[in-house]
């Protein structure tokens, strides 16, 4: 990593627009003002000694852990799904939504002893919901339109992520359990923050203040 810049990741979609506008009110800098009307994924804020890439929200957490960021912004649904060696010193308080299991408005209880089959992106957390409840959900990996698996007779639920819970209101199904509360965090290279030990801190230091955070960072 550079030592004169800091590479940030920040991701694609409405977190671009949060993220920025808490890197504007702390530093000064927004990137999406830096990457606006250009092709370029990658943008300097030489005043804050930053460079900001914009890539898609799955791909922050492998860009900070593998060192080709030394920070980034990641939503706690993919760091709990797939954990990482990733130090995760701040709650944004941006981006917020829940995972949730629904299913059809008008399902019927399965029979006794029949596994519910469950279709999602979030694999992990999925089995471990419903392993904690002790139940044997057979759990079908789905990438997009899982909100129709049920009205096709893939899934007899499905777990996904809503904010409003209009996309799921609009094809009949209807919440009935939280898995997740979710929220962006910001998180750190393990190896960059010995390298860059002050600098990351007074960064840290300075999206807590716009976040109103007051406690102290944790180490995950």
């Amino acid at each position: 990593m550079n030592g004169e810049i800091i590479t940030v990741a920040v991701p694609k979609g409405r977190l671009l627009e949060e993220s920025s506008a808490l890197f504007e009110r702390a530093l000064g800098v927004s990137p999406k003002k830096l990457l606006d009307g250009t092709r370029k994924l990658a943008a300097d804020a030489p005043e804050a000694g930053l460079r900001f890439i914009s890539i898609r929200a799955a791909d922050v957490a492998s860009y900070v852990e593998h060192g080709a960021a030394a920070v980034g912004i990641v939503g706690l649904d993919i760091l709990r799904e797939e954990p990482r060696d990733l130090y995760e010193p701040l709650d944004l308080g941006i981006g917020r939504c829940r995972v949730i299991v629904a299913r059809p408005r008008d399902a019927k209880p399965l029979p006794r002893g029949v596994a519910p089959r469950v279709a999602t992106k979030y694999l992990s957390l999925a089995a471990h919901h419903f392993a904690k409840k002790g139940i044997p959900a057979e759990i079908i990996p789905l990438h997009g339109s899982i909100e129709v698996a049920p009205s096709l007779g893939l899934a007899d639920a499905i777990v996904d992520i809503t904010e409003t819970g209009e996309t799921l209101r609009a094809n009949g199904l209807v919440i009935e359990e939280s898995v997740l509360d979710v929220s962006a965090r910001l998180v750190v290279n393990r190896v960059a923050l010995k390298l860059h030990a002050e600098r990351l801190r007074r960064l840290i230091a300075a999206l807590r203040r716009v976040c109103g955070e007051a406690a102290a960072p944790k180490v995950r």
